[in-house]
């Protein structure tokens, strides 16, 4: 599965948790945006994570 910043970005936006937890990393480690995304990414979504159908279910084409 690939990174793409414009599907981890509709994915935070659908997503409380993911937003606060976007901030939280943020505020924590003084990260720019893009990286905490990066970083939520590899955390919460890569490899089986807790959001990854969510993700995927992002690429696919809209009937």
């Amino acid at each position: 599965m690939k990174y793409l910043k414009s599907q981890m970005k509709q994915l935070i936006k659908d997503n409380q948790e993911l937003q606060a937890k976007l901030d939280k990393l943020r505020e924590e480690h003084s990260l720019e945006k893009n990286f905490a995304l990066k970083a939520l990414y590899h955390s919460e979504v890569a490899e089986g994570g807790k959001y990854q159908l969510a993700y995927q279910a992002l690429d696919k084409p809209k009937d």
